[in-house]
């Protein structure tokens, strides 16, 4: 599973085991199965609940990923979408990224929990 910026250049990948890895290869976290994401360190820095709900590591809620891809912010404002082909767009439509090989869940972390 990898994640590539606008132009294309590689911003890093989740690997099977869900270890997040940046454009270097190195180990910046890891979404567990059960959605909970952790830092280099190991602590927890947030929750991709199985509805799409995410939350902070207090548990707040920031946001949520719906099931046709779209990415909202905490107010319900729309921030991204996560096409099905794996484009990234941003809320103005333009594109951001692509994910391959993911699922929207875990694609759209990156609107949560860059490293």
């Amino acid at each position: 599973m990898s994640y590539r910026n606008a132009s294309g250049n590689s911003m890093g990948k989740i690997d099977s085991d869900g270890t997040v890895r940046n454009a270097s290869g190195n180990s910046i976290g890891k979404i567990e199965s059960n959605g909970t994401v952790r830092n280099s360190s190991g602590n927890t820095i947030g929750k991709i609940e199985s509805d799409g709900t995410v939350r902070n590591s207090s548990g707040n809620t920031i946001g949520k990923i719906e099931s046709n891809g779209t990415v909202r912010n905490s107010s319900g404002n729309t921030i991204g979408k996560v096409e099905s082909n794996g484009t990234v767009r941003n809320s103005s439509g333009n594109v951001i990224g692509s994910a391959s090989g993911m699922s929207n869940k875990l694609a759209a972390f990156i609107f949560f929990f860059k490293s």
